[in-house]
């Protein structure tokens, strides 16, 4: 009687989590953009995966790299790069020399050095493009990811991991690629360059001042990505509201943002590395 009782009371639950079967990568990507919730509520049932945020994330940085050599390799459009850079530099240059921290004529050596190896694109400028983005990528995509782990975890008390962000965050980085190669698109069609799809791009504003930072935020690739990535956090912490991932996951973009744009502005050099 009681083997009977047991397995009566087990078998549903049982079946149940036996026949469902884990999704494959490519019904997970399909899955990020037709059914977000249920997708990640479908991962969030079986152990985290490497491919699920390597794969996005690799694709990716290897658009943008792909898409800067093309850009690059466009004559008026590597001019317009290499003025913008150089614009930077300047005005870099001149404070540092209005601060006596160089002479002059330091400065015109430093500039027209520089200006000889901007305006030539080759072999070498490809490989500091693949490894740059590579690098720099992967090393801001775990520094990011490893602060809403600690915002996840400790503030929200999320039950995951730090592999389930990586999960969340990664697969988000579908989105991006359309994002990147539109961008890609328009900055041919309009030719000037658009290093994204914001209205601030659109616009020509400046990023350096508020308006432009305003503006920069405006953008609907940038807002789908952040409201699917509060999905996947609430869905991979086995959250029963995504309310409170939404506040944090946008509180983070807005705030991390100002914070970076003020201390721009009050360090000038690191605009340079700004869009």
């Amino acid at each position: 009687m009681d083997d009977f009782t047991e397995t009566t009371s087990s078998t549903p639950q049982a079946d149940d989590q036996q026949t469902e079967e884990e999704l494959n990568h490519s019904d997970k990507m399909i899955g990020i953009f037709t059914e977000p919730s249920k997708t990640y509520e479908s991962i969030a049932k079986f152990p985290t995966k490497t491919i699920d945020w390597f794969l996005p994330v690799f694709l990716t940085f290897l658009v943008i790299a792909i898409t800067q050599i093309v850009i690059n390799s466009n004559k008026g459009l590597h001019s317009q790069i290499v003025d913008k850079q150089m614009t930077r530099v300047q005005e870099n240059l001149d404070k540092a020399v209005k601060d006596g921290k160089i002479t002059q004529d330091q400065a015109n050596q430093q500039l027209n050095a520089m200006q000889d190896r901007m305006d030539t694109f080759g072999g070498i400028q490809i490989v500091f493009i693949f490894v740059g983005v590579f690098i720099g990528g992967f090393i801001v995509f775990f520094i990011v990811s490893g602060i809403y782990y600690l915002f996840v975890k400790f503030l929200l008390k999320g039950d995951g991991n730090f592999n389930s962000v990586l999960v969340a965050s990664g697969l988000t980085f579908y989105i991006a690629i359309i994002q990147i190669i539109l961008a890609t698109i328009f900055t041919f069609a309009l030719g000037r360059l658009l290093p994204d799809t914001s209205l601030a791009s659109f616009m020509d504003s400046n990023k350096l001042s508020f308006s432009g930072f305003i503006f920069s935020k405006l953008d609907i690739f940038s807002i789908w990505i952040y409201i699917v990535l509060s999905i996947g956090l609430a869905k991979m912490f086995k959250s029963q509201t995504t309310g409170k991932y939404y506040i944090t996951v946008f509180g983070i973009w807005l705030i991390g943002g100002l914070l970076i744009f003020f201390i721009a502005k009050a360090v000038p050099f690191l605009s340079f590395f700004g869009g």
